[in-house]
């Protein structure tokens, strides 16, 4: 039911980009933890492998390992897919047996993608060469921009309906979760909102409370002043 790309950045961020024709997808198959991993569980999807995953790669688990112990015990193993990317770049996946057609995974350097109930294979390859082919773009962007490759070679084979993306970063919360839950073009929306993202919240969540800075700044004049410095320094980028 879903197309998922999970990546490691070369800055040590997690991110998960999915989209699918099914409510809310961001709710149940998109997950990642600050500095351990990220990860996709999906098909019809076992949203308890979530944590054992998680706690798993944050112990040091090989992941492979971790999906072999994660599938084997579950009975609905077959109707499963997951992939998974701890914080040494580690990829394992699984697509079980009875996944529908056309299903598959794919797995490149710091990135995995992976999909079922697609219109064909291709749809995994744009995802993963448009990922390849935008090194120099932001992170989020970047996985973004490899789901509406995906999208553009076919999607999910039922249409569109929802898209997420998830990032952290550094900190123990998320640094962004963009959900579209119900939308006709969720992955055009889901770009819209990260654009939205940029005017205010990017930049304001930069100040929060932060591992290196416990207290963040509360001061509102020093808040406005690194929302200035935020755009400024992105209008010098694109120049």
């Amino acid at each position: 039911m879903t197309w998922s790309i999970i990546a490691r950045d070369i800055s040590g961020a997690f991110g998960v980009a999915v989209a699918s024709r099914f409510f809310a997808v961001g709710a149940l198959c998109p997950h990642a933890q600050s500095k351990v991993g990220a990860l996709a569980t999906q098909a019809l999807v076992n949203p308890l492998y979530a944590g054992p995953a998680l706690a798993g790669m944050a112990q040091g688990i090989d992941p492979a390992s971790i999906v072999k112990q994660l599938t084997g015990a579950d009975e609905g193993r077959d109707h499963r897919q997951l992939h998974l990317i701890d914080a040494n770049g580690r990829i394992a996946a699984y697509t079980g047996s009875a996944c529908i057609d056309w299903c598959g995974h794919f797995a490149g350097d710091g990135f995995s993608v992976a999909g079922n109930m697609l219109s064909g294979p291709d749809v995994i390859a744009a995802t993963a060469q448009a990922y390849l082919a935008n090194i120099g773009v932001p992170f989020s962007e970047r996985l973004i921009t490899a789901l509406a490759a995906g999208e553009a070679a076919g999607g999910d084979n039922r249409g569109k309906q929802a898209a997420a993306l998830l990032v952290f970063t550094t900190e123990d919360y998320c640094a962004l979760d963009l959900r579209v839950d119900d939308h006709p073009e969720p992955i055009q929306e889901l770009q819209r909102l990260y654009q939205k993202s940029l005017e205010r919240f990017q930049p304001f969540t930069a100040c929060l409370a932060s591992h290196q800075r416990p207290s963040g700044i509360t001061d509102r004049a020093l808040i406005e002043a690194e929302v200035e410095r935020f755009h400024a320094a992105r209008q010098r980028s694109v120049a």
